[in-house]
């Protein structure tokens, strides 16, 4: 049906609404109250599961696209409109299902309309209109904030930024870690996988999680590839093994499955027993603590210690867009702060001639190689470890012997998170 035709109905069809509608509450509760996607979601539960996996994926499909969705918008409005009014929001919801769920054009108006009964709904219909009928070109990547994109532009280049234009468009592939290599490579023989290093496998993202092959039986567990990477750094002959800021869990299980013995701390409980949950179905186990890591006392020290900080979380703005709007520099620097004081709390339990991992998942240098680079020149019991043999063949260390993922390493193969990570060894006696 042609676009004009689609505009003429003046009492559009509500089916469909409630999902548009859940999806506007998580937007404002994201971008106004600073909130994750993941916990805006909650919020939606009672609809019908088919409508509240539609409200996520529209509202996510906006914060992938929110800086062209506003481009298109100002381009047809003869005043700016408030980034918090309801016409714009409404409009962005709009647009984004165009663009990125290829969502009809009558189904726009038919769902986009209803939202603003009561307000402006002629602007919202006349903008909408103007823009449908100039016709939407949805083939450029989406651009990032453009605080983000000048801050990534000095960090790593214009080449990074232009990959992750790239990526933030796509959903990303599931990986999957496994218990053993043997499990892995039958596991992507069977099941259409592509094994990218030892026990990994990644799949289509395309079915849920609990209908996977081996979901019962705990083979497995989700955790995206780089991820993965800190866990690779601890010596293999490391007998005891402190996981730091521990859950959700991806790393213990890892260490765990290695044989080595792990105690994992975390701050909050509700994590801790998800983390407890996933052990029992994977059938591994490790020593659970709920403590704050920066007052806890474990009385002795450890062969190697993994301290995941809590950080920005920039570097998994593939999944979570939303982080690219609540990582301000503030809560950068705020984050680096509380990374170098747990850094500094987590050395003194390596033992002579042990090792300290140190990761974030984050695109952020204040947080990753200056937090190292600032704890190198405290302590000079530390030393630089450099990969070590675990490291998978597309993982080189950097010029100062750490590990940075950025955009665009495997890029063709479904890329990989924002990471970086840093094998510390402490001077024997």
């Amino acid at each position: 049906m042609p676009a004009r035709c689609a505009l003429a109905s003046p009492l559009p069809s509500t089916e469909g609404v409630a999902a548009r509608r859940a999806a506007l509450a998580m937007l404002d509760a994201v971008l106004r109250r600073g909130r994750t996607l993941d916990s805006a979601a909650q919020g939606s539960r009672g609809l019908a599961p088919a409508d509240q996996g539609l409200a996520i994926a529209i509202a996510g499909e906006v914060l992938r696209r929110l800086p062209d969705l506003d481009a298109m918008i100002d381009s047809a409005t003869r005043q700016r409109l408030p980034d918090d009014s309801k016409a714009r929001m409404v409009l962005r919801l709009a647009l984004a299902q165009k663009i990125g769920l290829g969502t009809p054009e009558h189904a726009l108006v038919a769902t986009a309309l209803p939202l603003v009964d009561g307000g402006p709904r002629r602007l919202v219909h006349g903008v909408l209109g103007t823009l449908l009928r100039r016709g939407i070109d949805s083939s450029a990547p989406p651009r990032l904030p453009e605080d983000v994109e000048h801050r990534w532009e000095a960090a790593w280049g214009a080449d990074v930024v232009a990959a992750a234009r790239r990526q933030i468009a796509s959903r990303p592939a599931l990986d999957l870690s496994f218990a053993s290599a043997e499990a892995a490579t039958a596991y992507a023989a069977d099941h259409g996988g592509v094994s990218l290093a030892t026990r990994h496998v990644r799949l289509d993202n395309a079915q849920a999680i609990p209908s996977l092959a081996g979901f019962g039986g705990g083979g497995w567990w989700v955790q995206d590839l780089a991820a993965s990477l800190p866990a690779r750094l601890i010596p293999a002959d490391a007998a005891d093994v402190l996981d730091l800021c521990s859950a959700p869990g991806g790393k213990a299980m890892q260490l765990a499955a290695a044989g080595h013995r792990v105690t994992a701390v975390d701050l909050a409980e509700s994590r801790l027993k998800r983390l407890s949950e996933n052990l029992d179905r994977t059938g591994l186990s490790a020593n659970l603590v709920a403590a704050d890591a920066l007052s806890w006392k474990p009385g002795r020290q450890f062969d190697a210690v993994l301290l995941d900080a809590p950080c920005s979380a920039t570097g998994t703005f593939r999944r979570h867009s939303e982080v690219l709007y609540r990582a301000r520099p503030r809560v950068i620097a705020d984050s680096a702060a509380l990374q170098s004081r747990l850094l500094a709390r987590a050395a003194e339990w390596v033992r002579p001639g042990g090792t300290l991992v140190y990761s974030v998942c984050s695109l952020e240098p204040q947080e990753g190689e200056q937090v190292v680079a600032d704890f190198l020149a405290r302590h000079d019991r530390f030393q630089v470890g450099g990969a070590g043999p675990q490291m998978p063949a597309f993982v080189a260390a950097t010029d100062r012997g750490f590990l940075r993922i950025l955009p665009g390493l495997l890029e063709s193969e479904g890329g990989l998170d924002g990471f970086f990570a840093a094998r510390l060894v402490r001077a024997a006696d």
